[in-house]
C-alpha cells in the first residue's frame, strides 16, 4: 500500500542523507521525495511516498523517530487528509491539432503555464488517476 510521511528535522548538513540512506540500507524505496523549509529557517519538513504493508511502515516509522534529527514522524494513512499531485507537460501539437490540445486542457482544468511557436506546457494537477489519464492522452499530440 502506498503511503505518504511527513518528517519535521532539524535542518542541517546531512538530515537528507541520513534519511535516504535508512530507506536504501534496508531495502526500502522512495516513490517521491519533497523537501523544504519551514517557517523556521532551522526546521525542514520531508514529504515521503513509499509502499509497503502496515508492518514495514511501522518499521519505517520507528527508524525514522530513532534519528536524532528527527524532530516528528506522521503517516498520512492514518489521519484524515487529501492528497494532490501537479504535472507539467509540454507538447508540441501539429498545427491542426493545438486546438484540440487547449480544449483537453480546459476539460482537465489545466493552465496554460508557458506557450512558444511550437509547444504548450500545461499544469495539471489533481489525483494519481486524473494526472494518469490526461498524460495518456496527451502521448497522442507529442508530449516533450
Amino acid at each position: 500500500m502506498r503511503h505518504t510521511i511527513s518528517v519535521l528535522v532539524e535542518n542541517k548538513f546531512g538530515v537528507l542523507s541520513r534519511i535516504s540512506g535508512l530507506f536504501s540500507g534496508r531495502g526500502y524505496n522512495i516513490e517521491s521525495l519533497s523537501v523544504g523549509e519551514t517557517i523556521d529557517p532551522q526546521i525542514s519538513i520531508m514529504t515521503i511516498v513509499t509502499t509497503g504493508d502496515d508492518q514495514i511502515i511501522e518499521q519505517i516509522t520507528k527508524q525514522l523517530n530513532k534519528l536524532i534529527d528527527v524532530i516528528k514522524v506522521v503517516d498520512f494513512m492514518e489521519i484524515e487528509h487529501v492528497e494532490r499531485e501537479m504535472v507539467l507537460v509540454k507538447v508540441a501539437p501539429k498545427k491542426e491539432d493545438k486546438a484540440e490540445v487547449l480544449r483537453l486542457a480546459e476539460i482537465f482544468r489545466g493552465r496554460i503555464v508557458d506557450s512558444g511557436h511550437k509547444t504548450f506546457t500545461i499544469e495539471i494537477t489533481g489525483d494519481e488517476k486524473k494526472i494518469g489519464a490526461f498524460v495518456e492522452i496527451m502521448k497522442g499530440y507529442g508530449i516533450k
